[in-house]
């Protein structure tokens, strides 16, 4: 055995040499401790798993895996391809050594003198770890010393655990939690022996082809005993080979993720080191609830062409984010898109703002009557006529109705008090930081929801009002300190909004008294609709949590016949009745000087009742109705004179139409461009593109004439409705 003495001679010579190195090296303790993933751990607010962010691209390592946690048939595949006398040799395999090095001798190949132990030392090591050129003589012989270092204060089972942990198998993953959840979308733990054989195979050429990988594994299968000597025998670990090896690349995130669009907004605010551990506000349990409610729900809606949604639950005194749910997952074409931060179009979600705003000017009061019956305002683009989502009118209606039943004509009538510059500077000021045009440029449609908002944002400037006024920001981590909240909104305007929001009674004229927004405890909610049904949204707080949510098409695509009532308010009453499961939500008191008085409306266009009023605007009287003044002349009520109609393309011919309408006439009839047209106090009449002369005569005396053009001459045929 001369070689075998010529190698103890060189490794005495070496470790002289190499000694200040071996006192370097760490002890098993200190390894694992260093061990980083390329992951930052996202835990929920009691410190249990939520979601894993890759954050370091140079490599994709996962968990530290014990020993114990490895199947036995992977310890087996490893021992039996790179090292047999694993546990009998003391660091080096003389052995081995001295048959590499008569077959170097010979020009011979042999399998290599390389021992797990001294592999382990390369990738502790970076001076003895194996580069692009083979090892000098003075790293093998070093290695050689080290690993004889390693194994007198390492166990066996130590060096097994921290080889497999550090080995690299192919491309830019490294440790065996990585490689099983990227191949084999399995934990260490449930490695077979093939999956075994092909990941070992992977060791010794991470880069080679699948055919070689394939042969690798098989002859490693078959010193396992575990496959035969015929050729096609290794038919079957060719095929999981290739397949295995077209997994590589998924980067695959280990245990349940339960809130990815949640996490990366996080680490966009807030960057954090790979292998670092974030405790979030969120509540994994109610986050998990949320997603299968959302999930449920969209699929229920998925033949009236609706794929996407999201939600946001808010805690109100601290603003802690509880529950963020961005899409509806893999029932989504767009399941990245975060459904929270998107922009998409308010619908009536804005009204409470408005409404507000002409409480605290004293323009009107909760109890002011507004009209609710066809409008028409001249615009520089035209003749802007709002409808309601019904198509019909109430007439005379209180501000308590027209905000609960979202009516959208008094709304209108309203913004033309308030202006629109007014509105939007409120919702830009309440964070709704996408309104950064002037209120000129939405326009009396801003009253309507034209604008488009992020869920996110809309639902804290909701919270606002759930705490009577006082706003602060969000906290997105427990470590986080609580802001003091700041006033942004009037108390007692905040109160009396609320309390119309919370009113089941006036809420009936439009949605009924049983309906998804009404909860067992005190509620507030809005819902919306956005134009041609493309977003449908509620919103709606307790004393305790705010909650929205969006229903939609990430796409843009109008859904089919779904209101904010049947899309989006189901999911929203299902976290309600979640969050308020055994904790009570009692109404809130009014603030001082809120004052409650009986009124009364002239021709019971309401039933009286007691209202909350803001100092120095209570009365006791009767409210009367301020008609619009052409409900009470005789003549034509619309169109008006010059009035402009402009054809939508998105929506049906079939559903466009414009209402002519009569007053004070027994028997009208209508004439256009000089043919009778047809009778009656009203007629439908299908829009021309052109100019048009309309006459309104009593027998063959003519009562009025008005001039109206209508622009457009393209339609496209469809089944969307406008909603509100």
């Amino acid at each position: 055995m001369r070689l075998a003495g010529t190698g103890r001679g060189l490794a005495l010579l070496a470790a002289l040499i190499i000694a200040p190195a071996v006192q370097a090296m760490p002890d098993f303790q200190q390894v694992k401790a260093g061990w980083r993933s390329s992951d930052v751990a996202l835990m929920d607010r009691n410190g249990q798993p939520l979601q894993r962010m890759r954050v370091d691209a140079r490599v994709r390592r996962l968990d530290w895996v014990t020993l114990t946690d490895i199947s036995p048939a992977m310890r087996q595949a490893l021992v039996m391809s790179e090292d047999r006398r694993f546990y009998q040799h003391s660091g080096v395999d003389w052995s081995a050594v001295a048959a590499a090095s008569w077959g170097y001798l010979w020009n011979q190949r042999t399998r290599g003198a390389s021992t797990l132990t001294m592999q382990l030392v390369g990738l502790l090591d970076d001076d003895l770890r194996r580069g692009a050129q083979r090892r000098s003589l003075v790293q093998k012989v070093g290695q050689g010393v080290s690993s004889q270092w390693l194994e007198r204060r390492w166990s066996k089972a130590q060096i097994l655990e921290a080889y497999l942990n550090l080995v690299s198998f192919r491309g830019e993953i490294v440790g065996l939690d990585a490689l099983a959840a990227s191949m084999f979308d399995k934990s260490p733990s449930g490695l077979n022996a093939h999956e075994s054989a092909i990941a070992v195979a992977l060791i010794r050429a991470p880069n080679a082809s699948p055919d070689r990988v394939a042969q690798r594994a098989c002859g490693i299968l078959r010193d396992m005993g575990r496959v035969g000597t015929k050729a096609q025998d290794c038919a079957r670990i060719d095929a999981e080979t290739r397949f295995a090896l077209a997994r590589h690349g998924n980067d695959y995130l280990r245990g349940e993720q339960l809130a990815p669009h949640f996490a990366r907004k996080l680490l966009a605010r807030s960057p954090q080191a790979a292998g670092s551990t974030v405790r979030t506000t969120l509540d994994g349990d109610l986050q998990r609830f949320a997603t299968r409610v959302l999930r449920r729900q969209l699929a229920d809606l998925r033949q009236r062409n609706v794929e996407d949604g999201a939600l946001l639950v808010l805690d109100n005194a601290s603003g802690d984010i509880l529950a963020w749910v961005g899409s509806s997952g893999d029932l989504s074409r767009a399941g990245a898109v975060d459904g929270v931060t998107a922009l998409r179009q308010a619908g009536s979600t804005l009204k409470p703002f408005l409404y507000q705003i002409a409480l605290e000017g004293r323009w009107l009061t909760a109890a002011s009557l507004l009209n609710d019956s066809p409008l028409d305002l001249r615009t520089s683009s035209g003749l802007y006529a709002p409808q309601n989502y019904e198509k019909d009118f109430k007439g005379p209606v209180s501000v308590r109705t027209a905000l609960a039943s979202s009516l959208n004509t008094p709304a209108v009538r309203t913004i033309e008090m308030v202006t629109p510059n007014r509105l939007r500077q409120r919702l830009y000021d309440l964070g709704l930081s996408s309104l950064s045009e002037s209120g000129d440029y939405y326009g009396y449609s801003l009253a309507l929801g034209s604008a488009d908002v992020r869920l996110l944002e809309l639902v804290n400037a909701y919270r606002t009002l759930a705490t009577g006024g006082l706003g602060s920001p969000l906290r997105w981590q427990v470590r986080d300190p609580r802001p003091a909240p700041a006033r942004q909104l009037d108390a007692r305007s905040s109160f009396i909004i609320s309390d119309i929001l919370s009113d089941r009674t006036a809420r009936a004229r439009t949605f009924g008294l049983e309906s998804a927004l009404a909860t067992r405890f005190w509620s507030a909610v809005k819902t919306g609709t956005s134009k041609d049904m493309r977003d449908n949204w509620a919103v709606g707080y307790s004393r305790r949590y705010t909650v929205g949510v969006w229903v939609g098409n990430a796409s843009g695509a109008p859904m089919w016949d779904v209101s904010g009532m049947h899309g989006a308010a189901p999911v929203w009453l299902a976290l309600m009745n979640r969050l308020h499961d055994g904790v009570p939500s009692r109404p809130p008191a009014p603030p001082a000087g809120v004052e409650r008085r009986q009124v009364r409306f002239e021709r019971n266009v309401e039933v009286a009742h007691r209202e909350y009023f803001l100092p120095g605007t209570a009365r006791d009287m009767i409210y009367a109705a301020d008609d619009d003044r052409r409900s009470r002349t005789r003549g034509i009520g619309n169109p008006v004179d010059g009035a402009i109609y402009a054809l939508d393309p998105d929506i049906p011919p079939q559903n466009q139409r414009v209402v002519f309408r009569a007053s004070g006439i027994a028997r009208p009839q209508w004439w256009l461009d000089g043919r009778l047209l047809g009778s009656g106090a009203t007629l439908a009449w299908f829009p021309m593109p052109g100019r048009h002369v309309l006459q309104l005569r009593d027998r063959q005396q003519v009562i009025e004439q008005v001039r109206f053009e209508v622009r457009g001459a393209f339609l496209k045929a469809g089944t969307v409705r406008k909603g509100t």
